[in-house]
């Protein structure tokens, strides 16, 4: 049975030059970098050289970047840790969209829980985008965070976070009180511009598992004056900010899987493949894409099936060795609808029929063909058994 993968967006493979860095530092190398001795200070001037390769990536400073073990921490560090810094007497007031990975919204959600913000969520329009008018609106003297994710990991949509950030900077040279401005930038990182003054941001979040490092290692980027209360107690390192002995080995695998990431090259070739495979899937009778039709990301495609649910689908498909996503992988157990498709108000009735396919820089041409005669066999297997109404 052929093995096709289209699930990217979930997670991607280890790069072979990305394990190859990573492998001294299992057995030679293995050295506590807060150690002195020799092996302790191999292995921290290889901390700082990966530090410095995403300083370059996104044109910040090195002490800027700090590593952590994902998105998800990145992101609870960035929205926890600055509202306990701000110390305000009036509750802070948080900006998000109703869109966001689930990481932003059950944060953004203990921080109301607990009393310590006020959260506005951002409605989106049918093609999962966000208005800037209604971001202008919403802005209050106590708007101190606003939160926007790059990419939408489910449909793929590209927010305007350009515009935003110019915007955000422009009132805040009137203001007493600073409104920072982060974003998730997973679903970005190998295709989009991710320089840090040209999206305006003060905070960036990522994890490496979507652009070829391991499963277990992220950043975040912060910009040279934000403060963030630490959210993990024990030693200093990162900068007082991430207590904990540093992953090495996967911090130098992610250095790696940043410094062989092309947009130019694999965003063409992956722009290319989707191209294709989003018209030969559309000719479907019945099949809809979802998200933007332009300002969309090159390596999601996204659609709703009428008449087939999403579930069946990905396993029979599955059981043809391809592998795709009926939704985010970080919200598949909770056998809910998607929050992105309701935020877009998608149809009721096709809620549970959206299939992603998210591809990479090494799927094919010959995988694309196998993955469209399948999908059509599979389509018409299940609208066969559905009931006649």
């Amino acid at each position: 049975m052929k093995k096709v993968y289209f699930d990217h967006a979930a997670t991607s493979f280890v790069d072979p030059e990305v394990l190859k860095a990573m492998l001294p530092f299992f057995k030679d190398s293995f050295g506590n970098p807060s150690e002195a001795h020799f092996l302790g200070q191999e292995a921290k001037k290889a901390i700082e050289k990966s530090r410095q390769t995403l300083a370059k990536f996104f044109q910040a400073k090195s002490d800027e970047i700090i590593f952590t073990s994902s998105a998800t921490e990145s992101i609870n560090l960035v929205h926890k840790g600055l509202i306990e810094a701000l110390e305000e007497r009036r509750k802070p007031h948080v900006i998000t969209s109703q869109i966001e990975h689930k990481a932003v919204l059950n944060t953004c959600q203990h921080l109301e829980n607990l009393g310590l913000a006020e959260v506005t969520y951002l409605p989106v329009d049918k093609f999962g985008l966000v208005n800037l008018e209604d971001l202008k609106k919403t802005i209050t003297p106590q708007t101190r965070l606003v939160s926007i994710m790059y990419v939408n990991n489910e449909v793929g949509t590209i927010q305007p976070l350009k515009e935003i950030g110019r915007f955000l900077k422009k009132i805040n040279k009137g203001r007493k009180k600073k409104i920072f401005f982060h974003t998730d930038a997973t679903q970005a990182m190998a295709y989009l511009d991710c320089r840090v003054d040209y999206l305006n941001v003060d905070l960036l979040s990522f994890t490496g598992h979507k652009i070829h490092a391991p499963k277990g290692i992220g950043a975040l980027y912060i910009r040279k004056g934000t403060k963030l209360v630490r959210q993990q107690d024990g030693g200093r390192q990162e900068f007082n900010l991430r207590a904990g002995t540093e992953n090495v080995p996967y911090i130098v695998g992610l250095a790696k899987a940043i410094s062989l990431i092309d947009r130019q090259k694999n965003g063409e070739k992956v722009k290319k493949l989707t191209k294709n495979l989003t018209d030969q899937l559309l000719k479907v009778p019945g099949v809809s894409l979802t998200g933007h039709p332009l300002s969309r990301a090159p390596h999601i495609v996204s659609l709703v099936i009428e008449n087939v649910e999403s579930e069946s689908m990905l396993l029979l498909l599955s059981d043809r060795g391809i592998a795709v996503s009926a939704m985010s992988a970080c919200s598949s157990d909770l056998l809910k609808p998607s929050h992105v498709l309701e935020a877009m108000q998608i149809p009721k009735n096709l809620l549970n029929n959206a299939l992603r396919f998210s591809l990479g820089k090494n799927n094919t041409e010959e995988e694309i063909n196998y993955v469209v005669k399948n999908f059509k066999e599979v389509v018409s297997y299940l609208r066969k058994l559905a009931p006649k109404l």
